[in-house]
Parts: C-alpha cells; sequence; structure tokens
C-alpha cells in the first residue's frame, strides 16, 4: 500500500508540475522553471540569476524563470535531459557534462586549446561560434542553446607534489574530466574522475596528488589550498570557456521572433556580465592565494609545449570520425589564425611596464 501511494504521490507531483508548465499566469507573464547543474555558488547565485533578470527586464516582464539549485528539476549532471523533456523550460548549464555523448562539447566547453575567455567571446560573437553552437546542440541533443556565461582561466593543479615538468606530471594521481582526462592520460597522469564534492577528502587523505577545478574565484571557497600545498599555473588544461543556456524546443518554436531575440540578447549581456565579474573576483582570490601558505609553481614552457603538442594530435584523431567535430575545429583553427597578430598591436593586460 506504501509502494502504491508513493506511486500516486509521485504521479500527482509530475501533473501537478506538466500544469503549471508553459502557462501564462492572470497578468500575462509566462513562467519558466530553469535546472541548473549548480548547488550554490556564483554559478548559480549570479550568473543564472543574470540571465533570469536579464529576461524578466528584456521582455517587460512578459517571461519570468525560477532558478532551482542542482538536482532539484532531475540530475544535477543531466540538465540537457530536463530541458529535453519539459521537467525545465530553460537551463543554466556546462555543456561538457555531455562528453560522454559526444566529444564535440569538448571544443565549445573549452579544453586545452589555447583560448582565452576573451578570444571565446570574440569568435562566440564575431567568429560564427554563437551560430556553429547553436546549430550543433539543435542537430545532436535536440534543444535550443547559446553561450551564457564565460569562464575564467583555471587553476592548473591544488597539489600535494610540485609539477613544472612533464616528469612531474607523469604517474601523479590526478582528479579530472572530460577531454583533459583523455589528453591528460596520454601524457601519462593517472587520471580519477570525482565529483566535486569529494575532492577535499581525497586531496586531504592523499587518495589523489592533485585535482583541477576552475578559476581562482571558484577554487578559493572549496578549500582546496588547505589540503594541497602547490598551486600549479597556468591552466593550459582550460584557458577559458562558456557555460550555456538551454531552452526546451517545443517552447522555443511557440515563441515569435522578437521573443527569441530577447533571450539571445539576454544570453549575450550575462556573457558580458559574468566576464566583467569573474574576472574582478579572480583578482582577489588569486592575491590571496599568492599571499598565503601555498607554493606558487609555474609551468615550464617544454611541458606547456608537449602539451599543446598532445592535444592537437587528439583533436586531429577526433576530427577524422566526427563530422560536427571536425565542423567545430576547422571554425576554432582559422579563428586562432585571425588572432596571431593581436599581441603585434594590443598591450597585454596587466602589464605597467614595457
Amino acid at each position: 500500500m506504501g509502494k502504491l501511494t508513493r506511486i500516486l504521490s509521485t504521479a500527482a507531483l509530475s501533473a501537478a508540475i506538466a500544469s503549471v508548465s508553459l502557462t501564462a499566469a492572470a497578468d500575462g507573464t509566462t513562467n519558466w522553471r530553469m535546472a541548473t547543474p549548480w548547488s550554490g555558488g556564483p554559478w548559480l547565485e549570479r550568473d543564472a540569476q543574470s540571465f533570469a533578470t536579464h529576461v524578466r527586464e528584456l521582455s517587460n516582464g512578459s517571461i519570468n524563470i525560477e532558478v532551482f539549485p542542482g538536482g532539484t528539476l532531475g540530475s544535477a549532471l543531466k540538465v540537457t535531459d530536463s530541458v529535453k523533456s519539459g521537467v525545465a523550460q530553460v537551463s543554466h548549464n556546462y555543456i561538457n557534462y555531455d562528453y560522454g555523448k559526444d566529444q564535440t562539447t569538448a571544443l565549445l566547453a573549452g579544453h586545452s586549446s589555447g583560448l582565452t575567455p576573451e578570444e571565446f567571446m570574440l569568435w562566440m560573437y564575431k567568429g560564427g561560434g554563437a551560430e556553429l553552437y547553436e546549430q550543433y546542440r539543435l542537430d545532436k541533443f535536440g534543444v535550443v542553446a547559446f553561450p551564457c556565461s564565460i569562464l575564467g582561466t583555471e587553476i592548473f593543479l591544488h597539489s600535494n607534489k610540485p609539477v613544472r615538468t612533464l616528469e612531474d606530471f607523469k604517474g601523479l594521481r590526478l582528479r579530472t574530466s572530460g577531454a583533459w582526462a583523455e589528453i591528460a592520460s596520454r601524457l601519462g597522469a593517472s587520471t580519477v574522475v570525482l565529483a566535486g564534492s569529494e575532492i577535499y577528502s581525497a586531496l586531504e587523505r592523499g587518495v589523489i596528488d592533485a585535482a583541477e577545478w576552475g578559476s581562482p574565484e571558484m577554487n578559493r571557497p572549496t578549500g582546496f589550498q588547505d589540503v594541497a600545498k602547490y598551486v600549479v599555473l597556468p591552466g593550459i588544461h582550460q584557458s577559458g570557456g562558456v557555460l550555456e543556456c538551454q531552452i526546451n524546443k517545443k517552447v522555443w518554436d511557440g515563441l515569435n521572433p522578437q521573443q527569441q531575440t530577447v533571450l539571445r540578447d539576454a544570453a549575450k549581456l550575462s556573457v558580458f556580465d559574468s566576464w566583467l565579474s569573474s574576472s574582478y573576483a579572480d583578482l582577489k582570490a588569486y592575491e590571496e592565494l599568492k599571499n598565503g601558505k601555498n607554493e606558487i609553481v609555474r609551468l615550464d614552457p617544454s611541458f606547456i609545449k608537449a602539451v599543446y603538442e598532445e592535444t592537437t594530435k587528439w583533436e586531429d584523431e577526433y576530427a577524422g570520425k566526427n563530422e560536427w567535430f571536425k565542423r567545430v575545429l576547422d571554425s576554432q583553427r582559422t579563428f586562432k589564425k585571425d588572432m596571431q597578430s593581436w599581441p603585434e598591436y594590443r598591450l597585454q593586460i596587466g602589464v605597467s611596464e614595457l
């Protein structure tokens, strides 16, 4: 009887969710639910909410988005499924969580390619990246999606061992994920995939030697610096990237062109907002690391070269067997060639002396 009650309760909950899906309130406002993978922190409380705020303001209050933390509207790592099924009308998500289904996601999320946050924005909005992003998501996953937040350059490692050279890296028990797990393994590391909530204890107990997670702003609250002596830079494994907003295809098709433009513009504004906020927050967070008890270690240029060479081999292999991967990769490589003259006339950010 208890089992039947649970089934009926679940059915009632599902019906309740469906009843508010895509419905307009008495005042004409359309209410949407936003699924996210984030349990808290800047990506939930700042970036996802920023998109919701921009949508409300640009739509003159006609579209209201309620942001839900990870796990509330389905699995935190299967947000795409929640949006595609209609459990959520919209999401704030990381495309690389779908890496197991198609490796092209790594190129769009950011990987060890050398694209900085600023280059990602230029490629997305002037180099055709945003159009490719939207076409790819719709073709391969059946959802409408576009860039919604920019990701800063990550810390390469919080580590209990100093890592400078390729020889130091070989045999390192490393927590990572996605494309970098493949490339790092090819370079000799022993990679382990762990949830973010498990990294601190794994470092503290010596289950792993090192871990990568995010930029200084994202890593500071984790406390990794308290259980790992070395902070290894620069983050060549993730020099930049983006988060996305997804829209259910049926919901998208029900919008008029002006409303669709509102959503794209809100996402673009959110990218700019996130770049400003995260870039500035990273400055303070890094200064705290630098002035704290940790030792800052910088990678040897020969190791950085080895990473980029192995990344190119990895890219070429997938491009040879995945049409979408090749299409996105060709676009990024063309863009990087176009950017080669940039240092010839632009001063480096943060350099006070010539």
